[in-house]
Parts: structure tokens; sequence; C-alpha cells
């Protein structure tokens, strides 16, 4: 047997970008869980409110991923993934030290533009040598997608316990260890990152022309933006639910727990059962469980909650719901942005995805955010916002199944 072919110039070793995604997930979780608690009981916010800062948080860091990707096309992964560690810890600063409204708005908004850097730089990394590995006959690319999600959940297991832990000292001793870990992911990523080639010629407005002019991804991102939109509302919907049944925010590390666990335990299997199955098939199957998470909630808004610990069971399901449908949906789809893309601009395609993301979650949080705040107490109207979460991610199903009809398997 032959030697092992070498990496070619700034390619990177797939478990770095894993270990990478450990890192920040765990940042990430151990605070931004905890923001919207913070914005409503420290800060006396209403639900618009807090939808609309949330979803500024989201759409600094969604919307600004096509950025993100074409600054990591024309000039090279590493100093985009650094400088965006740098903007992260400047965030959680800011939401550490702010004593007043207006610096915890830039505080959310510097955290999301700091993931905007260094996540669509990562994806595109992944998707370069996950390909290679695929085309060696080795690990496929998709699989390399399903154990990124796996090595961030093992830092989503730890992030919300953390946060919780830290809680009872207030949410600035949570934001100031969010900018520890960033910082500890910085100092590791300076050191090991290797040098990537950047790309030739003035950065233009061609990559991104060239995203958009595809009708086809066009559509695709539109219908797959209601995944975030749906996911997010485990920062802006789970909360209103676990108020409701008179819990508080110590019961959301347990849930988001069980979401980590979810995918340790499941992600690769369900990748490879994916992987047998065309796109037709399993990303509308995704959106429809992503659909049922809400509907589950939905049937039980109406009436007082539970006793005991079975009060919890609509946002557990929930939560199994909306990972599930995760699961499937996720690595499917970033596997076939390949398919649209040119290698010299898989950054802008990948940021062209979850930018649609970024401007489905600024929207819809600040549509519904009035909203949920009747699903609050049990009522007739309580089963509203649940529905009308529940019918964007049922609209994505009809369509990713007509959009996928001609794309690869």
């Amino acid at each position: 047997m032959g030697a092992a072919a070498p990496r070619a110039p700034g390619a990177v070793w797939p478990p770095l970008l894993l270990g990478s995604q450990l890192v920040f997930n765990l940042g990430f979780y151990a605070v931004v869980p905890f923001l919207a608690i913070y914005l409503r009981d420290d800060l006396l916010l209403s639900g618009t409110a807090i939808g609309l800062i949330l979803g500024l948080r989201t759409f600094s860091q969604q919307g600004m991923f096509i950025l993100g990707g074409a600054l990591a096309d024309r000039f090279g992964a590493r100093g985009v993934i650094l400088c965006g560690c740098v903007i992260r810890i400047a965030g959680y600063l800011l939401l550490a030290l702010g004593d007043a409204l207006w610096p915890v708005v830039a505080g959310a908004c510097l955290t999301g533009v700091g993931g905007a850097l260094f996540s669509p730089s990562i994806e595109a990394l992944l998707a370069r040598a996950g390909g290679d590995s695929e085309a060696r006959g080795k690990r496929s690319r998709a699989e390399w997608f399903a154990l990124f999600a796996v090595c961030g959940e093992l830092g989503a297991v730890l992030g919300p316990a953390l946060g919780a832990l830290l809680t009872g000292w207030g949410f600035r001793q949570v934001a100031l260890s969010g900018a520890g870990l960033f910082m500890l992911a910085l100092i590791l990523l300076f050191f090991c990152l290797p040098a990537s080639p950047r790309g030739r010629g003035a950065l233009t407005v061609v990559p991104w022309w060239t995203t958009f002019r595809q009708r086809r991804f066009v559509a695709f991102i539109v219908a797959y933006s209601s995944w975030l939109l749906s996911y997010n509302q485990l920062y802006l919907a789970l909360p209103v639910e676990i108020q409701r049944v008179g819990g508080s925010e110590r019961d959301l590390g347990p849930l988001f727990m069980l979401a980590s666990l979810l995918i340790i335990l499941l992600q690769l299997p369900l990748a490879r059962l994916a992987r047998r199955l065309p796109a037709r098939r399993v990303l509308p199957l995704g959106f429809l469980l992503l659909s049922a998470g809400f509907l589950c909630v939905a049937l039980c808004a109406t009436s007082p909650p539970a006793a005991g610990w079975l009060r919890f069971l609509p946002a557990a399901g929930l939560v199994t719901l909306l990972t599930c449908g995760q699961m499937l949906l996720v690595p499917a789809a970033k596997d076939l942005v390949p398919a649209f893309a040119q290698p010299s601009t898989l950054g802008a395609h990948y940021g062209a995805l979850a930018t649609a993301g970024g401007c489905a979650v600024l929207i819809g949080n600040l549509l519904l955010g009035g909203v949920l705040d009747l699903a609050l107490t049990p009522s007739g109207a309580a089963a509203l916002p649940w529905l009308l979460l529940a019918a964007f991610p049922l609209a994505s199903a009809v369509a990713m199944a007509r959009i996928c009809r001609r794309l690869p398997r």
C-alpha cells in the first residue's frame, strides 16, 4: 500500500476543525441560552424587545455570513477566523460590563459579527477537507459534517451546565466565562491553524452575484432558512414555555443537555442513514420533524401544566423533535452546497446559506416576539404562536421536495 498523499498547501487537519467547534459551542452555549432570561428578568424588557435583540444578534451573525465567507475566499481562512474570535471576545466583555441597554445590544451584535467571520470559514475548510477524504475513499463529507455537529454538541453539553452554575453569581460571570473560553480558542488556533493561500484578485461582488444568480440555489437557501428560525426558538420560545409551566432558568440546562446528548448518540447513525436516501426525502422529513415539535407544545399550551416533572414533557418533546430534525437535514443540506458552488466560492455559498437563515430569524423574531407573550399563560390563544412557528418548517418541507428533485443523491 502506498503512502498517503500529502495535504495540499493550506489544507487543514480535520480534527483541528472539530476541536475548534467544540470550544466555540462551549463558549456559545454557556452564555446565549441565558441572555433572554437576563433581558426579561434583569432589564425588564418586553417580549417584542427581547425578540428584536435576539434577532439582531442572530442576524449580525447568520445574516453576515456571506461577508465572512467572501472574506475567507479572498484573504484566507486563518486571519478571518482569528479576527472573529477577537470580536466575539469583545462582545462578551460588553455583555458582562455593560450596565445599560445599548451596551448590551452592541455586545450581542458583536458576538454575532464574530461568529459571522469564523463559522463560514471553518465550514468551507471542512467541506474541502471532507471532499478530499471522500475522493480518497475514506470518510464522506456528510460524515465529517456529522462529526462536526457531534463535537460541537460535546461542547454544548457542558456549556449550558456551566452557564446554569454561574447564573447564581449573575449574568456578568456567565458572559465573562464565555469571553475566557473564546480567548482559549484564539490562542489555540493562532498556534495550530496553518496559513492558507489567499484568493487572487481584488475583493469584488462577483462571488455574491454568482451566488444569487443561481435561482435553484436561492430557492434552496430560502427554504432552508426556516430551519434556523425554528432552532432559534430554543433561545426565544423555549424559555417562554418553561415560564408557562412554572420553571426557572435552571431548568434550561437539562433541556439543552438533552439536545446535546441526542446529537452525540444519534448524529452519525442518522447521517449514515440519510446517505442511503435521496435528498428529496431526507430534507422534507427533517422539516416535518421541526414542525411536529411546535405542534407538540401547541397541543398542551391551552391547558394548565401537569404536576411535577410531567409539566416539562411538552418542552422536552419540542427539544427532541427539533434536534432530530436538525440531525437529519443539516448535514444533508451542507453536503449539497458544493453541488452549487465552485471550489473558489465555497465560503460565499456557505455564507449565503446562513445569511438567509439570519434574515429569517431577524424578521421572524420581530414578528413573533410579541405574539409569544400570549403563550406565557394557558388560554385559548396560547397555541397561536406555536401554530405559526409550525407553519414555517411545514412550508419548507413542501418546497424542499420540489427543489431537490434534480439534485444528486
